[in-house]
């Protein structure tokens, strides 16, 4: 073997890539990196999703949940009552709103700060809970994503032009040659 042999040899041989090792303490070998990245992905999604599993829960919680939804629909229900009441017996309705009108100002705040730290709880425990569901579904997200690649591999590998994927589309094909 020559000098030059020899020199080959010491740069690409025996096992290793003296050129790929150098270049990749400048620059990442992205297929490697890829592929970490994978994995963290993986892991994140996985450990994000076991902290905001929901657990099983009891009857009391149920019932606290369905009265908890009545509100609004009461408030929206309460409001167009109003309107229908107001259409059917206009006397009626004028007489309940003098009533109104004699609640103190103060006792309005009050009823505006009730009803603003309960949707404002309501609303953050919603929120929570959508964060909960988008945690759940991030964590299936690299199965859905495996799954894919799967099936257009597989796909991939059994087209070939003489066997056409779509029946009707090889019809078309050849109705337009």
């Amino acid at each position: 073997m020559g000098v030059v042999g020899r020199i080959l040899d010491l740069v690409f041989g025996g096992g290793r890539n003296v050129v790929a090792e150098t270049a990749e303490v400048f620059r990442q070998n992205a297929e490697k990196g890829a592929a970490r990245e994978h994995d963290l992905r993986g892991a994140t999604l996985a450990q994000f999703g076991g902290e905001f599993r929901q657990t099983n829960r009891g009857g009391f919680d149920r019932v606290m949940d369905g009265i908890n939804r009545l509100p609004r629909p009461l408030m929206a229900l309460g409001c167009i009552g109003l309107f229908v009441a107001t259409m059917v017996d206009p006397l009626w309705f004028a007489a309940r709103m003098q009533g109104i009108a004699l609640v103190p100002e103060p006792l309005w705040w009050l009823l505006g700060v009730v009803v603003s730290f309960y949707f404002g709880a309501r609303h953050q425990a919603k929120g929570q809970q959508f964060q909960r569901d988008i945690a759940q579904g991030l964590a299936q997200s690299a199965q859905v994503v495996d799954a894919i690649s799967q099936i257009e591999r597989l796909a991939v590998e059994n087209h070939t032009p003489d066997h056409e994927i779509n029946p009707a589309l090889a019809d078309w094909k050849r109705s337009q040659s």
